[in-house]
């Protein structure tokens, strides 16, 4: 790849247009360098974020794409207690929640009129290992295991046209192995790397599943199994930003050892009135870009960096600038069930502010296209995805 030096009116500190130098050249920055970046004055981000949006056009060009799903929350019931968690309940709690198979059959039948593609299992952590009410709900429902009903609604969804994409927290490799044949894809955000959050205090203090050696290792797993994976960081819980950079590091180092980490979603935290952290200070849009652009410029011009638009609907062409080139999941039937307080943006008013920023919003799958072959796919899902594929085009 040729180098390609950083031209800017903005002063920049030598050793950060250094590391921009080498990151446009196609050299492999380690951890130092990301945490340099991700820590660079306001004088230097603008250099960095244009450096990390011409590394996006090498890999991506200007198209920006967005998956639309139906987001099914399979149940909300959680061993886990995150401090700034709204999505969890205990089984007694209004709100509490199992989706039945006929509901998700309803929901995926609906989605897939509307034009949806993907279906999204998002659930909590092993609910079986807290609570008997719902380990009663699993024996009146024919299953040992929460795993083994997520196998049924996937399988639910499949037969009503939608491609399953699984995020249910922390699975073993076995786990993961049965229900490879279901899912075009996978999912566990990391979050962060930093042991800290676990601790007295953190926010991860009482979620056993949250501890980062645990996360690592589903993620290394799920790349033995061969799964294309989504994961990604989670700012603003407390973490510091060299820990995100270093979580970053982490997810990169993975992705080296078995190329399976087929996109890298950065989230920022959302405070709510409900949650003991409610009164900490979100990051703010220079936090989110600086995360933004250290992503892109560790790791490099293919990988698919991801920002949720429902969660900065003002900053679109900021995030656009920092190196994204996707959106992730948007629903046209259901709300984001972890962040109910953010709609998700209007379709064509999310591509014409793409437009005007000069990019272009196409419509992907759940699996990216590097991933769609032999290698990486079950046999059985080849077909479900070749139908959809063909029904994909680059009107959003």
């Amino acid at each position: 790849m040729p180098e390609q030096s950083v031209s800017t009116s903005v002063p920049t500190s030598f050793s950060i247009r250094e590391i921009l130098d080498r990151a446009l050249a196609g050299k492999r920055l380690d951890t130092a360098d990301a945490v340099a970046l991700i820590e660079c004055s306001d004088d230097d981000l603008p250099t960095v974020m244009k450096a990390a949006s011409l590394l996006r056009d090498q890999g991506k060009g200007r198209d920006v794409s967005y998956s639309r799903k139906v987001f099914l929350p399979v149940t909300n019931l959680c061993r886990d207690r995150c401090t700034y968690c709204t999505f969890r309940k205990d089984p007694n709690d209004p709100g509490a929640w199992t989706m039945m198979l006929d509901e998700i059959a309803a929901w995926s039948r609906r989605g897939a009129e509307l034009g949806c593609k993907e279906a999204l299992m998002c659930l909590g952590d092993k609910p079986e290992l807290a609570f008997k009410e719902y380990r009663a709900t699993l024996q009146s429902l024919g299953v040992g295991s929460t795993i083994d009903y997520v196998g049924q609604a996937c399988a639910t969804a499949l037969e009503q046209g939608l491609l399953p994409h699984t995020n249910a927290g922390i699975m073993s490799r076995a786990e993961m192995a049965v229900l490879r044949p279901l899912n075009v894809s996978m999912g566990l955000m990391l979050e962060s790397i930093s042991p800290r959050l676990r601790q007295r205090g953190g926010a991860h203090q009482w979620a056993p599943d949250k501890d980062p050696a645990v996360r690592l290792r589903m993620i290394d797993e799920a790349g033995e199994l061969r799964i294309p994976f989504t994961t990604g960081i989670l700012i603003g819980i407390g973490d510091t930003p060299a820990e995100r950079a270093q979580s970053l590091s982490a997810i990169r180092d993975s992705h080296e050892r078995y190329g399976h980490i087929q996109e890298v979603i950065i989230q920022n935290f959302r405070a709510k009135p409900e949650i003991p952290l409610a009164d900490a200070p979100e990051p703010d849009r220079f936090d989110m870009a600086r995360a933004i652009a250290t992503a892109r410029l560790l790791l490099g011009p293919e990988m698919n960096v991801q920002a949720p638009p429902n969660l900065s609907p003002h900053e679109i062409e900021l995030f656009l600038d920092a190196g994204i080139n996707d959106w992730g999941g948007i629903s046209p039937l259901s709300k984001d069930y972890v962040n109910p307080e953010a709609p998700w943006p209007h379709l064509a008013a999310l591509a014409d502010r793409c437009a005007q920023a000069g990019f272009h919003l196409i419509q992907r799958l759940a699996i990216y296209p590097d991933y769609i072959n032999d290698e990486w796919v079950d046999p059985a899902m080849m077909p479900h995805i070749d139908r959809l594929a063909g029904q994909l085009s680059a009107e959003v």
